[in-house]
């Protein structure tokens, strides 16, 4: 039976889509879910141990530990077999993770290893730029992209009862597999890799029936943050977003609310105990706005939630290393995918759904009514009882607190604290010390400025200087073309 023209709405759309994430629908691909860390570092190392001809990794951490070890042993071994290897790691990402020691049976086995954008003179604010991405490509044939880095960390500690991390991720076979490739090669010259990565394409690379986008973003891009944007604009029936570190700016917190509005079934999955707490509370501070619009957030009860995630009306799904901030949308390299297979956004759909399950929900106090008006008890101030101070008072939020854990226990939600309070205390408090500092000990204060404005005036010189050469040396150009 053939397949009937597409429509001019369905026309449209991809051509929206296409421009927004600036990258093509490619058809002929084979996708698979990962769910965690060990179906990961399992399905890699198979992968690289199977390699035959290259093996491109690119990831944000490869810890000094025994994962991290255990993929340098095997790339070694490919290695030393002929097998080409590239890695790249980020410099940051890897501070205090691992050093140079660790690739060095690597380079001595002939592969090559590049630090990503390690601090440089001339450049103040450079470092801020990092590579965010997680994927691995094998012979050209074999992809995998996701958020696990390369750390024992993911698989938590059975000893101490410490769960393993919950992360997604993908193994990709098909054309998609040489977009990653290509986006690799792009991340190596940009590490300042100085051998090509000559990678002759395979003869046959069609491997199913998936459509998807591989969208690999690199700084001032925003191509995810487009496309999120639009999704959030054309989803119509379901919104699901799982995000490690998500925090919200106002047009896609205003792009969510529409949406759910709207009627969408808008939901937010984000980590209920985070590694970077700071996050996690600049995250809690935006929960208000998103549950007035009727966006339904919830919060996991493992040790981190750390997987980037979105299913949109049982046809569209994203998975990738891009979280819902600034960060990932405008600073960093990253790397997803965005399918467009019902099969592959019901099975997501169905590990969010199973996701829920270990997940409490915040939701805003009930509305109360006093003489006539409603009123938002999460808004007001609950009510004092008279006469009562001391031990008394602090019994009564004591029980209050208790109230609150208990009932989020048995009905898997719990009510939404005053946290715009707590970030706004945090932050005078911090400022309150500053002063304070800056009054009783000048040099406390003055000495961390001076270096600052030390490392701008330095960088923004050599940055003049180079420029400046680099104009002369035009100019003398231009003159001996003229002779």
């Amino acid at each position: 039976m053939a397949t009937p023209p597409p429509t001019a709405n369905r026309v449209l759309a991809e051509q929206a889509l296409s421009r927004a994430a600036g990258a093509p629908l490619l058809g002929g691909n084979r996708v698979d879910l990962l769910i965690d860390a060990q179906q990961h570092f399992d399905a890699w190392l198979a992968a690289i141990r199977a390699a035959r001809h290259r093996v491109l990794l690119e990831n944000y951490i490869v810890r000094d530990d025994e994962v991290g070890r255990a993929f340098r042993d095997a790339l070694v071994e490919r290695a030393r077999s002929g097998v080409q290897v590239a890695v790249i790691v980020d410099w940051l990402g890897c501070l205090g993770q691992s050093r140079s020691a660790l690739w060095k049976p690597l380079r001595e086995a002939g592969g090559k290893v590049c630090v990503f954008n390690p601090p440089q003179l001339g450049q103040a604010l450079g470092w801020m730029s990092r590579d965010h991405r997680k994927q691995l490509v094998v012979d050209g044939t074999l992809g995998f992209l996701s958020g696990v880095c390369i750390s024992a960390k993911w698989l938590g500690d059975a000893a101490r009862k410490v769960p393993p991390w919950r992360d997604t991720g993908l193994a990709l076979r098909g054309p998609a597999v040489l977009e990653l490739e290509a986006a690799f090669a792009d991340s190596w010259i940009a590490a300042g890799g100085s051998h090509p990565i000559y990678a002759p394409v395979p003869e046959h690379i069609e491997a199913g029936s998936v459509s998807l986008r591989v969208i690999a973003t690199q700084p001032a891009t925003a191509g995810m943050y487009r496309l999120d944007q639009l999704i959030a604009a054309m989803a119509r029936r379901t919104l699901w977003l799982t995000d490690a570190y998500f925090v919200g700016v106002a047009p896609y917190v205003q792009a969510l609310s529409a949406a759910a509005r709207d009627g969408v079934d808008v939901r937010l999955l984000v980590p209920g105990a985070s590694d970077i707490p700071l996050v996690a509370g600049m995250s809690r501070a935006g929960y208000r706005p998103l549950l007035k619009a009727g966006i339904r957030v919830f919060e996991w009860n493992g040790s981190m939630l750390h997987a980037k995630t979105a299913v949109a009306d049982g046809q569209w799904a994203r998975v990738g290393s891009s979280n819902l901030n600034l960060a990932s949308w405008l600073n960093n390299r990253e790397i997803d995918v965005a399918i467009e297979d019902a099969g592959f956004a019901s099975q997501l759909a169905r590990q969010y759904e199973k996701d829920l399950e270990n997940a409490t929900e915040i939701v805003l106090a009930p509305r109360r009514y006093r003489r006539g008006e409603r009123v938002r008890s999460s808004e007001a101030r609950p009510p004092q009882p008279k006469h009562v101070g001391g031990s008394s008072g602090r019994a009564a939020a004591g029980a209050l607190r208790i109230a609150n854990t208990m009932g989020a226990a048995l009905t898997d939600r719990r009510v939404l604290g005053d946290t715009e309070t707590g970030a706004m205390m945090g932050v005078t408090l911090l400022l309150t010390v500053l002063a304070i500092a800056a009054v009783l000990w000048p040099a406390v204060v003055a000495w961390p400025l001076a270096v600052i404005a030390a490392w701008f005036a330095i960088n923004t010189g050599i940055r003049a200087w180079r420029l400046r050469r680099r104009r002369a040396q035009r100019l003398r150009e231009m003159r001996e073309s003229d002779e």
